[in-house]
């Protein structure tokens, strides 16, 4: 036989059980004639699957309300009824369904015929027929219990709740309300209401409160059949909204003054002490429970609320997709790691040496009558110190034998012709060799560098995009100054924090990021507006940059040539960073211009596609080195970040670079090799901050050689006052072609940057 197992308690689940008993007491209090009530709740935490042993216990026990053992004795016939058909459906591991309705109307009979119950003079029906009606009242009251108690126990909090079962909440209030108000009076309804009024106020902080604490009165009008308790609600609750920007307690004390104001035209004040008492109690506690509650549980209660109201699934699904993709991108990540230590750069012994000379002996001594007596002379000591010679110089002679070998070996010149050929077989493999390691070096760097890109990647997307009070300050801002939002989301931190609102197309953008950079406390500028139907968009709202930045450019080629040698390029790496470059290609003319224009391109996609630096610097020079031939470039770059001004800057080969503030001028200079001249760049660079209106300045070499020195050129900036970075490119361009007598003998570029407060 199959054993019926009582469920462990623990502390919780008994607190459940006490609170339904309760309930089920305040339920036979509901009604004049204290009628059964309480059945409805029982039935319905029933077929919600609750112990039945426990239920029917504390059943019985609320019926000791009617103070009547034929009271008793009708409610002990249901709970027994119920009892058996509950457990023998759960012995059988059935499913009840429609057939529980019939049980429901079976358990009215001992209601009809056995409970004492008088009647009503309001009508003048039998007290059989009145006590028939009642028990359909009864029925549907247990069928809107069920949907109720089953929303409240499974699926409050956890998901929203349909309006039907929002309506079916409210009846079991309205019924447990009467119930509070029958069995304790007046003020204890008052003390509940007010507790959930000021936790509904706290917790939502904005009027979709007020319907919630109209529901509150709805037993107070009902008992008194008046609406006159729905407006002092209403009034209670617009108080405290009105306060709640301040904070809980001040909120709280608004409301009490409201209900201490109702209260005297009411007239409590001249009743007795009792009842002024009474009446005080039943607004101050709740209010001092409000506010001595712990903040963490607030939290607490505003995360499962907000979770409640929101749209959760979108969010849930896009961290899934986004986790899944950072996922991938890691393995990929990994992927490039592992190419990365495939091809770089491993110690390895050079054993050149000993193979030459193994070869060596092989060749010249196998047949050689004295090589006994060579080898008693250690000869071949002589021969790795010959081939140590050979490998550092290239070729050996006469001069470079060492004693060993000019003493006992009778064969010397045919030594060193064949030494010299395979000395020049070594260079060519020694060739060979270093093109391959640096090809090598190349993809390992570069299987670095796109290592980095995928794992920064990876790590921004596996980070989730959860919930936000901030939400709820923003979507109040917003309908506060008349723009209704239907969507609000925020994710990122710090540079990274975005806000996405749907709006009205004909929302301002200025407007816009002026109230939520106000709510949230945060500079934002709009990003981007992407329209989602005929009449609403998406705003998509970054945080501002510190700083913004204005730029200049003044060029000539050089006279006699339709095409400058000199390139610039200012390119946005992101929101928050720039970069602009200038490079001079050796020479002049159209093949200067390529390479030049070459190289910006490489360094744009590297930094666009912000690889680390480091890597951009070795890999452009490797691709400028191995492109082509006797072709050079200078370069001047500079990062600049817009929050905090801090600038990198990288000058390969090119002339001395400027930072001029109002009461400084401070030299950028360089010593490296132009670009592509060596396989090996050591660039110099260097960080410097720029401050509100400083100019960074950057010229090719046919600029700053028209002043002839440094000191010169240095002496011409200071004495300037430029206001704007345009300006201030064209003066110097002009300035150095009068030093030329009007004439360009070179490709002359000035490039110029101010740096100035955002708007």
């Amino acid at each position: 036989m199959r054993k019926i197992s009582l469920p462990r308690f623990s502390l919780k689940k008994a607190a459940k059980y006490l609170v339904i008993t309760a309930c089920m007491a305040l339920f036979n209090f509901a009604l004049p004639q204290r009628e059964p009530l309480a059945f409805a709740l029982f039935y319905a935490a029933l077929c919600c699957g609750l112990n039945p042993f426990l239920l029917s216990g504390g059943y019985l026990l609320s019926s000791v309300a009617a103070l009547s053992l034929a009271a008793t004795l009708s409610c002990l016939i249901q709970a027994a009824f119920l009892l058996l058909v509950f457990t023998l459906y759960k012995r059988f591991a059935r499913k009840m369904k429609i057939e529980r309705a019939i049980y429901c109307v079976l358990c009215m009979l001992p209601f009809v015929f056995l409970y004492p119950h008088t009647g009503y003079e309001l009508f003048s029906l039998p007290v059989l027929a009145q006590k028939a009606i009642i028990s359909v009242f009864l029925f549907f009251i247990a069928m809107l219990c069920d949907g109720g108690l089953h929303a409240l126990l499974f699926r409050a909090f956890r998901c929203r709740l349909t309006a039907g079962e929002l309506a079916q909440v409210c009846i079991m209030w309205l019924v447990t309300g009467l119930g509070i108000y029958g069995a304790l009076g007046i003020h204890a309804f008052n003390l509940v209401a007010a507790f959930a009024l000021l936790c509904a106020v706290t917790l939502l902080k904005n009027a979709a409160a007020l319907p919630f604490t109209l529901v509150l009165s709805l037993p107070l009008c009902v008992r008194d059949a008046s609406l006159l308790p729905l407006a002092e609600y209403a009034v209670y609750a617009c108080v405290a909204l009105l306060f709640i920007p301040y904070g809980r307690y001040v909120s709280a004390l608004g409301f009490l003054a409201a209900f201490l104001g109702a209260a005297y035209l009411h007239g409590v004040y001249t009743a007795g002490v009792w009842e002024i008492v009474l009446t005080a109690l039943s607004c101050t506690l709740p209010a001092i429970a409000v506010c001595c509650m712990p903040e963490k549980l607030w939290r607490k209660a505003k995360n499962s609320l907000l979770f409640y109201r929101e749209r959760a699934l979108p969010r849930i699904a896009i961290n899934r997709n986004r986790r899944a993709v950072g996922e991938q991108l890691y393995e990929v990540s990994s992927l490039f790691r592992e190419i990365e230590n495939a091809f770089g750069e491993r110690e390895q012994p050079d054993r050149t040496g000993e193979q030459i000379c193994e070869r060596l002996m092989d060749t010249m001594c196998t047949s050689c009558p004295n090589r006994k007596k060579c080898e008693r002379a250690h000869v071949e000591d002589g021969m790795q110190k010959l081939i140590a010679v050979g490998k550092a110089k290239g070729r050996v002679n006469l001069i470079d034998l060492p004693a060993e070998l000019s003493s006992h070996c009778e064969n010397t010149a045919g030594l060193l012709f064949t030494l010299n050929k395979q000395l020049a077989e070594y260079k060519r493999y020694i060739a060979d060799t270093e093109s391959a390691r640096a090809g090598r070096r190349l993809l390992a760097e570069q299987a670095h560098g796109i290592s980095e890109i995928l794992r920064r990647i990876a790590l921004e997307q596996s980070e989730e995009y959860s919930f936000s009070e901030e939400e709820n300050v923003l979507s109040a801002a917003l309908a506060n100054a008349g723009i209704l939002s239907t969507e609000i989301f925020l994710y990122g931190e710090d540079e990274n924090f975005t806000v996405s609102v749907t709006l009205e197309n004909d929302v301002n953008g200025k407007d816009l990021c002026d109230v939520a950079g106000t709510a949230l406390r945060v500079p934002l500028s709009l990003a981007e507006k992407i329209p989602l139907t005929n009449d609403r968009a998406c705003y998509i709202l970054k945080r501002k940059a510190n700083y913004d930045a204005a730029f200049g450019i003044a060029s000539r080629p050089k006279d006699g040539r339709e095409a400058s040698g000199d390139t610039h390029s200012i390119l946005k790496i992101d929101e928050r960073r720039f970069l602009v470059a200038l490079s001079d290609g050796m020479g002049s003319g159209e093949e200067a211009r390529s390479v030049s224009d070459r190289t910006l391109s490489l360094f744009e996609s590297f930094y666009k596609a912000k690889m680390p630096s480091e890597t951009v610097l070795t890999a452009v020079n490797q691709l400028i080195t191995y492109s082509s031939e006797e072709t050079f470039s200078c370069l001047d770059l500079a990062a600049v970040d817009l929050d905090t001004g801090c600038t990198d800057v990288v000058k390969i080969g090119s002339p001395v670079g400027f930072l001029l503030s109002e009461d400084e001028l401070k030299l950028l200079e360089g010593e490296s090799l132009p670009i592509g001249m060596l396989e090996a760049v050591h660039p110099a660079t260097m960080r410097v901050t720029m401050k509100e209106n400083d100019f960074l300045i950057f010229m090719s070499d046919g600029v700053t050689s028209a002043f002839g020195s440094s000191s010169d050129l240095c002496a011409y900036l200071s004495g300037l006052h430029p206001l704007n970075p345009q300006s201030l490119a064209e003066e110097i361009l002009k300035n150095a072609v009068g030093r030329y007598g009007q004439r360009a003998d070179d490709d002359m570029t000035v490039l110029t940057v101010k740096l100035t407060k955002s708007a």
